[in-house]
């Protein structure tokens, strides 16, 4: 989503564009849905709309803008994310008590902030703040993402299952091809971003690797072959379980990746289901498995007699499998699709990697400098894309972190093995 030589007129379409797709995201959605927060984790979805709009009235309005005036004064405090640099904030667990401002409010919000824009873009001199412009419209996009999990997050906890959007229909089920494996001689790779086009800072500087040869699958494991984890006791066997894994696993009673559900205890039903933003749906088995955390990633790995492979053996190999560009998808999806070879799929993949910075890595400067190193702990790599990942936003070189017990993103996983 960035050319070599960008213009502010390009800017200008691409932050009407995304900031319309952020609408039409939020269009399906009462005022009671955009308040709901179903765990500190997750947000509302009127926070979202109005936390990335702050965003840009903060840092390109307030400091490049002649004249701007604020829309709320008080915004700053309630819409701030983690910002300290900036001043304090409203608490994160807390912002689904925000009943107020409401959804009008914020979309009065959001239409001023993008008048605004519109007359910055065209007045601006400075081609630099194409720059920051586009940042502003990235971390738009991975609000795009979160405002899908989030809500579906919301939805999946009520009894009524709620559709967010009526399902397309279904592929007729294909049977699954058996895992291929992509073999990786001992040598040295480069990764990371070479700093030709958008990037975030974490994913760069690029550098030099040693890898020892190693082989990976040639696509994510399926619903189909984790139902056969499960059968075979995988959640009630602690030695298949990382120490923290099996206490959590404990702790929140998992027997199966996050949205399943068992059939009914009268035998009325056919097999498990799946929670979809569409709605219930039976579990497909040539779906990738999604909603499952790093540990249950890694029990599945242990189980099968393979690993995780680390993020560099996964951008390793998808560069020798020709994967080095975005591919560019129509549109985001509200559930992942059935699984093909390759390294663009449908769901995050958990890597065996610890985020953390690259060597020669530097944050950006000032409060933005905030926005991944301070991060660099307690979480765990993703590589890939999923399907709530907005067109153009994903990158090879993309690194998504959380930590390892999380699972209301769209996040599977491939093996790795030598």
């Amino acid at each position: 989503m960035a050319p070599h030589d960008m213009s502010l007129s390009w800017i200008a379409g691409l932050y009407a564009s995304v900031r319309a797709r952020t609408e039409a995201l939020a269009a399906p959605l009462s005022a009671e849905d955009q308040t709901i927060q179903s765990m500190a984790d997750a947000s509302p979805t009127k926070w979202h709309r109005a936390h990335t709009t702050w965003f840009f009235e903060t840092f390109v309005l307030v400091p490049h803008l002649a004249g701007y005036r604020l829309f709320d004064e008080q915004y700053g405090y309630l819409f701030n994310s983690y910002y300290e640099a900036v001043g304090p904030r409203h608490p994160r667990p807390s912002r689904g008590v925000l009943s107020r401002p409401g959804v009008a409010e914020i979309a009065d919000y959001r239409a001023h902030v993008d008048r605004a824009m519109a007359e910055l873009l065209e007045s601006a001199a400075d081609p630099a703040l194409a720059e920051l412009v586009l940042l502003g419209l990235h971390h738009e996009q991975q609000h795009q993402e979160l405002l899908l999990t989030d809500i579906k997050h919301a939805f999946g906890a009520s009894p009524i299952s709620p559709v967010f959007l009526p399902p397309a229909p279904p592929a007729p089920p294909e049977a699954l091809a058996p895992m291929g494996w992509i073999e990786v001689e001992t040598g040295i790779h480069v990764v990371g971003h070479d700093g030709k086009g958008f990037s975030f800072d974490n994913e760069g500087p690029a550098h030099e690797v040693l890898l020892q040869g190693f082989a990976i699958a040639d696509r994510p494991v399926s619903n189909g072959e984790f139902m056969a984890f499960i059968e075979d006791d995988g959640y009630k066997r602690p030695e298949l379980w990382l120490s923290d894994g099996w206490a959590a696993a404990q702790t929140h009673q998992w027997e199966a990746p996050g949205y399943w559900r068992r059939p009914t205890s009268d035998g009325g039903g056919a097999g498990w289901s799946i929670y979809t933003l569409n709605g219930l749906c039976t579990i497909r088995p040539d779906e990738p498995v999604c909603h499952v955390s790093y540990y249950e990633a890694a029990a599945y790995a242990e189980w099968a007699g393979r690993r995780l492979p680390t993020e560099f053996e996964w951008e390793a190999a998808a560069r020798l499998m020709g994967s080095d560009a975005a591919v560019e998808y129509p549109e985001l999806q509200t559930h992942p699709r059935p699984l093909r070879p390759g390294f663009h799929q449908d769901v995050w993949e958990w890597t065996a990697s610890a985020y953390s910075p690259y060597p020669g890595y530097r944050p950006l400067e000032g409060a933005l400098g905030e926005y991944n190193g301070k991060f660099m702990i307690n979480q765990m790599v993703l590589r890939g894309r999923s399907c709530a990942t907005p067109p153009g936003h994903e990158r090879l070189t993309y690194r998504n972190f959380f930590a390892p017990p999380a699972r209301w993103q769209f996040s599977g996983f491939r093996l790795a093995g030598e």
